[in-house]
């Protein structure tokens, strides 16, 4: 399927900021750590809305809905402790868009540029799960998914613990279509992505997930970058 037989519908896409972690190395609420002077759930949803998406929260529990409440809409996680898997299905189950994008909350330093390169990616293809590779390794997020796998990533979840990849992988592989990885290198090198600050793409994917992390993520910038 090409992007010009595609129906309009098909072509909607939104944005999802996964939330719902515990944050214990964090040692506080990881989505309002303060990274560059603004809270690390406000990047991440600025990333999204930059690669042209609606952006909204997913997977936060109960008791961090009202902190995050004021940043944007935000899809409860009706089982807390399930773990990102499940935040993902109540988002995709919320959602009417064909393709959903997930960002962790702890990916602060990608590009906008490469998530709305893997969502034309998904629209041209029409591949289940769209994901991106560094060095010929996979990297599950950030994850474009087409909302039809929602009802295997649903079965999944119900089969017990298992890793955000490993499911995509065997939904994916359940509606008879393989997952995308595209390799980063290849679009930068096309000039299809570039980073606003011109960070490499090794430091793209760095986590943020303990006040150390913070510290070295910001030590990337430069001091003449504001």
């Amino acid at each position: 399927m090409t992007e010009q037989t595609l129906p309009a519908d098909d072509f909607a896409a939104t944005g999802f900021v996964l939330a719902g972690g515990q944050s214990s190395r964090m040692g506080r609420d990881k989505a309002l750590s303060l990274f560059r002077g603004r809270p690390l759930i406000e990047h991440a949803l600025s990333t999204l809305r930059a690669a042209g998406l609606p952006a909204s929260i997913a997977g936060a529990g109960p008791a961090a809905v009202s902190a995050l409440a004021a940043c944007a809409r935000i899809v409860e996680d009706p089982e807390p402790g399930l773990g990102p898997l499940a935040g993902i299905c109540a988002a995709l189950a919320a959602s009417s868009a064909r393709f959903a994008v997930f960002l962790p909350v702890d990916l602060p330093l990608l590009p906008p540029a490469l998530i709305a390169s893997l969502v034309h990616h998904a629209r041209i293809s029409g591949r289940a799960v769209t994901i991106s590779s560094l060095n010929g390794f996979i990297q599950t997020f950030p994850v474009v998914l087409d909302r039809s796998v929602l009802p295997a990533l649903q079965i999944q979840l119900r089969s017990g613990p298992r890793g955000c990849f490993s499911a995509f992988q065997a939904s994916a592989e359940g509606s008879g279509r393989r997952i995308a990885a595209i390799p980063v290198e290849l679009l930068v090198q096309c000039g299809q992505v570039a980073h606003p600050f011109d960070l490499p793409p090794a430091r793209w994917f760095f986590n943020v997930n303990t006040p150390r992390d913070l510290g070295r993520a910001q030590a990337f910038f430069s001091p003449a970058i504001a």
